[in-house]
């Protein structure tokens, strides 16, 4: 792509910028089907006016935003230029990138193309990648690291990413063997009062790691990984009185442990394993009176060696637009009135213990 800055008029703040697309690259590509990405674009930067003609993209407007307009464009080309297809969210993302890199929100080191490019794992006709600058750095920590926590709100990828991570760890035999665990809060652990076989008691608490899995690996090939014991997923409470080596270990939900469950989980750490514990601290479901072990553990760990706090935001959400805007709802309600998660903490009922 050739880009030709023209000079603006100082009087008006305006500057020009062309972009030309390389020949090879359709048109249909960097403005999506029916200018879908073009639209996009526009709608982030309403004081531009961009037009296109053949395959010269030009922006009038505000210099910082033709500036970063035509960065936008640059970005866009070098995804593209690996194979990968550019699509709304994915030129939305690249925006809110560059800009909070302008702003001063991020260091800027890592671009949008790096973030967006960085394949983790490729399985069933799909590749999973980060799509967020925090998403990609929360998976550089997991390979610099032996511990890491990711903690943030639903829907941004902390245990499907960490998932992938140890999927990859395993097929590259980095790791002899996958442990995902999650405490069984709901029960209190005491499993035995609920009907049906151990399976079925437990089965309801571990599905989402099922499912993961099932994304990642061919469905025929789980079951015999896991009859191996490659593969175990079991509540936190089997993780007692063992030591964990050679292994990729993801304990998930962890703001439902408490401070005992969490010192006891995380010295399960054997030889040649790695630890990733992911959860909500907004999200806590643990009886009266008990606290978070993911809260406490952060004024106990933070700034130890080879221990990692990656901490994902609503701007990390990858789920529908909508669930990004009420995690931001509920923070800012919770900001106002002095509560958690629209409740106020001395409330009765399990609502009114969150945050503890």
């Amino acid at each position: 792509m050739t880009q030709t800055p023209t000079a603006h008029t100082p009087a008006q703040e305006q500057a020009r910028v062309h972009v030309t697309v390389p020949a090879q690259h359709p048109m249909v590509t960097v403005l999506g089907s029916g200018d879908s990405l073009l639209r996009v674009i526009e709608k982030a930067f309403p004081g531009a006016d961009i037009h296109v003609r053949g395959n010269e993209i030009s922006a009038v407007g505000d210099a910082t935003e033709v500036a970063l307009i035509s960065r936008v464009f640059d970005e866009m080309m070098l995804v593209l230029r690996t194979g990968q297809p550019m699509t709304e969210d994915a030129v939305e993302r690249s925006i809110a990138m560059l800009k909070a890199s302008e702003n001063g929100e991020s260091d800027g080191q890592e671009t949008p193309a790096q973030v967006l490019t960085q394949n983790i794992l490729s399985s069933r006709g799909r590749t999973i990648r980060p799509k967020t600058l925090n998403q990609k750095r929360y998976v550089d920590a997991i390979d610099q690291h032996t511990i890491v926590f990711g903690i943030g709100p639903a829907g941004t990828g902390k245990t499907y990413l960490a998932m992938a991570k140890a999927v990859q760890a395993l097929q590259s035999k980095q790791v002899n063997r996958i442990i995902l665990t999650r405490p069984a809060v709901e029960a209190g652990e005491r499993l035995g009062f609920l009907p049906g076989t151990l399976y079925e008691k437990i089965d309801p608490y571990l599905r989402p790691l099922y499912d993961a899995l099932h994304d990642m690996l061919d469905p025929d090939s789980i079951p015999r990984l896991m009859a191996a014991g490659t593969i175990e997923v079991a509540p936190l409470a089997y993780m007692r009185g063992r030591t964990l080596n050679d292994a990729f270990i993801i304990l998930d939900e962890a703001q439902n442990t408490s401070p005992e469950q969490m010192k006891m989980f995380l010295t399960r750490l054997g030889f040649d394993s790695k630890i990733v514990i992911t959860g909500d601290v907004t999200q806590v479901d643990l009886p009266d009176g008990t606290k978070s072990g993911l809260r406490q553990v952060q004024d106990i760990l933070e700034g130890l060696d080879d221990v990692h706090f990656s901490r994902l935001s609503s701007h990390d959400v990858v789920r529908h637009k909508l669930v990004g805007r009420i995690v931001d709802a509920y923070e800012q309600y919770d900001s106002k009135h002095g509560t958690q998660n629209g409740t106020h903490k001395g409330g009765r009922g399990k609502a009114g213990h969150k945050g503890k």
